[in-house]
C-alpha cells in the first residue's frame, strides 16, 4: 500500500464503499474552529506556505510547533523571526521523524488535496515542494475564501468573545452568496470565566460598553451577557463554547457572588471555593441563556494550560505548552450541575469534549440521563486535540455507539487555526467508514450498504445541518446541491 493511497485507513470492501460512494463528497459544516474572521474577510494571498502552514508570528499551528521543539529546532525557526524557508526546511526535517504521529498523515494529506503534491515530504523533496506550493498560493484559488469554498464547506463557526462587535462577521454576511459559505460567530466567554486573572475589571468595562448595561454586580454581568446572546443570535450565532480546565460544583447566594465579583474587579486573591462558586453560578446562567436561545453549549474540559511559564510569558497562550488534565472527578462535578439544571428544565443542547479520555465513559453515560426534548440533545464530542488521532477517533466512536446512538452524532469539527486543515474531515470520515466496515466484517451489523451509507452521510453532514440550525432557509439537499441565498 502506498502512502495515503485511495484506501488508506479503509480496512475492507465495505469501508471502501462507504467512504467512496457515500461519505467522500459530503459537504462540511465546520461548527468549531479558530479561523480568524479578519483573514476570511480580507481574503489575501499568503506570501508562502510557511505563513499559512506553520506560523504568522505567534499565531499558527501549535501542534506542529511541539514536534519541532522535540526535534531540537530553535524557537527562532518556530515562532521567532527566522527566515520562512528555513522554517519550512526545519518542518521537513521534523516530518521525517514523525511517522506514527497523525501530523505525518495530515501534512501529506494537505499537500495532496490542496497542492496536488504526491511526493513524500522530507528535506530532499522540500525545495521543489516549496516552489510549487508557493506558486499556487499566489493564485485566486488559494485565497482564504476559495480555500474554504473549494473544500465544500457550507458554514464556518469562528470563536468569538462576548464583547466582540463582530464587525467582520457583519461584512462577511454581505458577501455570503458570493462566498458560497456562511461565517458565523460562536461565543466563547473565557475572559468572563477568568475572574482571577489580571484585566478582569477592564474586561467588565468593555462588556458594559458594548452591551449598554452598567455593571455593578453579578446580576448586571448576566444582563450584559444576555444582551450579547441576543446580538450574536441576530448575527447567526447558534453555539457557545466553554473551557473548563478544572471544575467543582459549588453554589453561591447573590450577596456572595457580588462580593466575589468585587474582589475580582479589585484584583484581590480569590479562594478556590470562591472561584468554584463564581464559575458554577456563571455556568447556570449560561445554560439558561443557551436553552432560551436554542443554542448548543460546548464544554471543553480537563486540560492543563501553559505549563511552561517562562515560555507562556514570552509567547502567550496557545503556543504548544499544554497537556492532558487529570482532575478525576470533573465529569462527576458536571453531573451535579446538570442534575440541578434539570429541576428547572434549563438543560440546553450540549456537546462534551474531554482531553482526558478517562472521562468519556462517564460523560457518555451521563448523557443518557438527560436525553429529553429532541434527538440526541446531548452528545459526546469528537476526539479532541491530543485524541484527534485515528485511534482516538475510533475510540470515541466506539464509546458513543455503545452508550448512545452513534447514527445521531454531529460528527467532526476542524478546531484549527489553519485554512489547510479541512482534510481532517476526510480523515475522520475514513475512520468512521472503517468503524462500520469492521462491524460488518465481524457480523455485528447487517451487510447493508444503503443503510450504512445513509448513516455515514448523516454523521458526515446531515446531522450537523439539522442539529445546529445554521440554514433555516435551505434543506440539507438544497444546500448540498446548490449555492444558497441570504434571504430569510
Amino acid at each position: 500500500m502506498d502512502l495515503l493511497d485511495d484506501d488508506f485507513l479503509l480496512g475492507n470492501d465495505m469501508a471502501k464503499k462507504l467512504f467512496n460512494d457515500y461519505a467522500k463528497d459530503m459537504p462540511i459544516i465546520d461548527f468549531h474552529c479558530h479561523l480568524n474572521p479578519v483573514e476570511i474577510y480580507e481574503n489575501k494571498n499568503y506570501p508562502n506556505i510557511t505563513r499559512i502552514w506553520l506560523n504568522e508570528g505567534t499565531y499558527g499551528d501549535h501542534y506542529k510547533w511541539r514536534l519541532m521543539r522535540a526535534n531540537g529546532v530553535p524557537e527562532e525557526l518556530i515562532t521567532g523571526d527566522g527566515d520562512d524557508y528555513d522554517k519550512f526546511m526545519a518542518w521537513a526535517g521534523t516530518i521525517e521523524k514523525s511517522m506514527g504521529n497523525p501530523l505525518y498523515e495530515w501534512t501529506h494529506l494537505e499537500l495532496k488535496r490542496f497542492f496536488h503534491i504526491d511526493e513524500v515530504f522530507n528535506r530532499k523533496t522540500a525545495p521543489e515542494i516549496w516552489k510549487k506550493a508557493n506558486a499556487l498560493l499566489q493564485t485566486e484559488d488559494f485565497k482564504p475564501r476559495n480555500l474554504i469554498k473549494n473544500m465544500n464547506v457550507k458554514a464556518v463557526c469562528t470563536t468569538d468573545d462576548p464583547a466582540d462587535d463582530l464587525r467582520y462577521h457583519k461584512l462577511l454576511k454581505e458577501t455570503e452568496a458570493e462566498n458560497g459559505f456562511r461565517t458565523l460567530p460562536a461565543m466563547r466567554p473565557d475572559k468572563l470565566i477568568q475572574i482571577d486573572r489580571d484585566g478582569y475589571a477592564d474586561y467588565l468595562k468593555k462588556l458594559s460598553d458594548v452591551s449598554g448595561v452598567k455593571i455593578n454586580g453579578f446580576k448586571d454581568i448576566m444582563a450584559a451577557v444576555k444582551q450579547r446572546f441576543s446580538f450574536f443570535n441576530d448575527m447567526g450565532g447558534r453555539l457557545s463554547d466553554h473551557s473548563l480546565l478544572t471544575y467543582h460544583f459549588v453554589e453561591a447566594s447573590d450577596s456572595e457572588l457580588d462580593a466575589i465579583v468585587n474582589k475580582g474587579i479589585n484584583n484581590q486573591d480569590l479562594t478556590p471555593k470562591e472561584l468554584d462558586q463564581y464559575i458554577t453560578m456563571l455556568l447556570e446562567n449560561l445554560m439558561k441563556f443557551n436553552k432560551e436561545f436554542d443554542w448548543t453549549m460546548q464544554f471543553h474540559i480537563n486540560s492543563i494550560r501553559d505549563l511552561n511559564r517562562p515560555m507562556f510569558k514570552k509567547l502567550g497562550a496557545d503556543t504548544g505548552y499544554d497537556a492532558v488534565g487529570t482532575q478525576p472527578d470533573i465529569a462527576g462535578e458536571i453531573q451535579k450541575l446538570y442534575t440541578k439544571m434539570r429541576n428547572t428544565n434549563d438543560i440546553p443542547k450540549t456537546i462534551f469534549y474531554s482531553l482526558n479520555d478517562n472521562d468519556w465513559m462517564q460523560l457518555a453515560t451521563m448523557m443518557g440521563s438527560f436525553q429529553e426534548g429532541g434527538k440526541q440533545r446531548l452528545q459526546l464530542g469528537a476526539g479532541w486535540w491530543f485524541n484527534d488521532t485515528a485511534e482516538g477517533m475510533d475510540n470515541q466512536l466506539r464509546i458513543f455507539a455503545q452508550e448512545s446512538l452513534l447514527p445521531n452524532f454531529v460528527g467532526m469539527l476542524t478546531d484549527s487555526r489553519s485554512f489547510l486543515s479541512y482534510p481532517r474531515h476526510e480523515y475522520f470520515r475514513r475512520v468512521l467508514c472503517n468503524f462500520y466496515g469492521k462491524l460488518v466484517e465481524q457480523g455485528r451489523v447487517p451487510n447493508d450498504e444503503a443503510t450504512l451509507g445513509k448513516i455515514v452521510q448523516d454523521i458526515s453532514y446531515n446531522n450537523a445541518y439539522n442539529y445546529f440550525g445554521f440554514f433555516p432557509d435551505k434543506t440539507p439537499d438544497e444546500l448540498f446541491n446548490t449555492s444558497y441565498s441570504t434571504s430569510k
